[in-house]
């Protein structure tokens, strides 16, 4: 098959960004390390050449083994054998050419045996390894949990755990929800006592829906503080399987992505490392791992995405019906062309919040090592602000577009779609989780209208507005108007002071701020390279279209309506 790096020009156009400059001098603290490690890079360019030719190694794995794999995966699955889970025999061989490739731990500094990446080519990676097969995303994303240890662990911790993910090819997993504690993670029970005896913590209790929940090392959310029942007593513990004190109880049979292990875990006295300080488990600690999985589930969005649209692309090339091609005909080729377009402004979106992430992140790091200036003290808070509501966003915005893409993609296969003979079936399978897990789409509504109340997505629109060519302000003027509706229907929210009728209305008002967002990024994508200018002229139109709709039905809605909505004994009726 192809290289997926080589046949997706646009991860070479990402990384060519101008804020890239900034973010590798950062992450690389301004090329010093060149005289301690012979494979760190002596300047920006020799940078960007190494995540290339990594990410060229990435995309002959993805395009030639784990793309190949992926079906009998999905039809073989894993088992639990002795207590221990077993993977099917297509992902151990995708998990073994990655480490051999030495791609476990890749974003880790180089003295934990990573490569020092930013997240930027990391992310790029998920999106090639989640178009291939998204299952195996998953196991091969958790390697995240080594950032969270390397974050707030302590200088022990990290020496004991961190190398093991490169050297040794360690799994991970984060073990957070509970038979009652879902999206509500602040409800969790599992209790964490600790042993004076034995002088370690010790968990007790049932875990579920635990994705790769029988991996080397593990990050739990505990109750470790008696008679708490609120998030304020949970903390975080690293679990080593060679404790061999957690019960693999049972693996979920799944709709989709059937390759990843879904467990119910039981602990059993099982003995543990507290995480930085206690009661921080789920405040501190479980968000910044939570907003890492969500630019996870964002990038596997657009790659299940990706994927979909290419076999629809594939297919309808193919396929002739009444003597002609069927992408000759109206209703097809406008399916196809907008789910490409669709997936250049994810895509778009999806490297702007990486950029924001690995900013915010970077600057932190320094922190550690040297005071910031006045000004990079304030860019680091502006790109933590950006950071902190531009990954609900995508993650809502992905993960819902990713699923239409997939059911645009079935569609035109027609009836062979809906059978097993080509991947879109199992393609389609795998997109419905993408708005489930990590914080459903109604979650991150919730999460994202911080960026609608707090007037960052504004203020983040008008400095695109900025930097639009007089070239094109023709797309100028009807970005403005879309603006200026977007504010005066979010106006219209706010002044009935009703947080009931804000929610109501969150995931339109969030919506509508990211169709302007993505337009102004393809625009501005057509500034560096015209190949954007079509996707920017086509997606402009679909979200006027679908904004004026969110717009009508808000301005529309009397707020007194929103009682007719309420559901009392389990019934609608009046």
């Amino acid at each position: 098959m192809d290289n997926f790096f080589n046949d997706t020009p646009d991860f070479k156009f990402h990384l060519e960004h101008p804020e890239v400059k900034k973010i590798v001098k950062l992450k690389e603290h301004d090329f010093t390390e060149a005289d301690k490690y012979e494979y760190a890079p002596l300047n920006h360019e020799d940078a960007v050449d190494s995540y290339e030719k990594i990410l060229e190694i990435v995309g002959d794995i993805c395009g030639n083994t784990i793309a190949t794999n992926a079906e009998s995966v999905d039809i073989e699955g894993p088992k639990i054998k002795d207590n221990v889970v077993v993977y099917a025999k297509g992902t151990s061989e995708n998990y073994d050419a990655l480490y051999k490739a030495g791609l476990i731990g890749m974003s880790l500094p180089r003295q934990y045996g990573g490569l020092n990446f930013p997240l930027l080519p990391y992310v790029m990676a998920a999106e090639m390894v989640a178009r291939a097969d998204a299952g195996f995303a998953n196991i091969w994303g958790l390697q995240d949990c080594a950032e969270t240890i390397y974050e707030f662990g302590s200088e022990e911790q990290k020496d004991k755990y961190l190398p093991r993910f490169n050297r040794d090819g360690a799994t991970a997993a984060m073990v957070l929800t509970e038979p009652d504690a879902g999206s509500d993670l602040q409800s969790v029970k599992l209790t964490a006592t600790y042993d004076e005896e034995a002088k370690t913590w010790k968990l007790n209790g049932v875990k579920r829906f635990i994705t790769n929940g029988d991996a080397d090392i593990s990050l739990v959310l505990a109750r470790s503080e008696k008679n708490t029942t609120d998030a304020r007593g949970l903390s975080m513990f690293i679990y080593d399987r060679k404790s061999k004190a957690v019960e693999v109880r049972h693996l979920e049979s799944k709709l989709g992505i059937k390759g990843s292990p879904t467990c119910e875990l039981v602990f059993k006295d099982a003995p543990v490392e507290l995480v930085g300080k206690e009661r921080f488990g789920l405040i501190k600690y479980v968000m910044a791992l939570m907003n890492s999985a969500r630019l996870g589930v964002g990038a596997q969005s657009v790659g299940i995405a990706d994927a979909a649209y290419r076999e629809a692309l594939k297919y309808a090339e193919e396929r002739a019906q009444f003597g002609k091609v069927i992408t000759n005909f109206p209703a097809v080729y406008e399916m196809i062309t907008n789910m490409k377009v669709r997936v250049d402004a994810l895509r778009s979106l999806l490297y702007e919040t990486t950029r924001f992430v690995d900013l915010s992140k970077v600057y932190e790091e320094v922190k550690k090592e040297r005071p910031l200036t006045k000004e990079e003290r304030m860019e680091m808070k502006n790109y933590a602000k950006l950071a902190n509501v531009f990954t609900p966003l995508i993650k809502m915005t992905a993960s819902e577009a990713c699923n239409i893409i997939a059911y645009d993609s079935l569609q035109i296969h027609g009836g062979t779609g809906f059978m097993k003979d080509f991947p879109i079936e199992r393609i389609y399978r795998d997109a419905r989780i993408t708005s489930i897990y990590e914080g459903t789409t109604q979650l991150q509504a919730v999460a994202a209208i911080k960026g609608v109340t707090t007037g960052v997505f504004l203020e983040q629109i008008r400095q695109y507005e900025t930097e639009v060519s007089e070239e094109n302000s023709e797309f100028k003027s009807v970005l403005q108007k879309l603006t200026a509706d977007y504010e005066e229907i979010y106006h219209k929210v706010m002044e009935t002071e009703n947080i009931d009728y804000l929610d109501f209305h969150s995931r339109r008002l969030v919506e509508m701020a990211g169709n302007i967002i993505m337009s102004y990024l393809l625009v501005l994508n057509s500034q560096r390279d015209e190949k954007f200018l079509k996707s920017a002229k086509i997606f402009i139109n679909l979200a006027r279209s679908e904004n004026r709709e969110r717009y009508d039905y808000i301005q529309n809605f009397d707020p007194e309506a929103l009682e007719l909505y309420k559901i009392e004994g389990g019934s609608l009726e009046g």
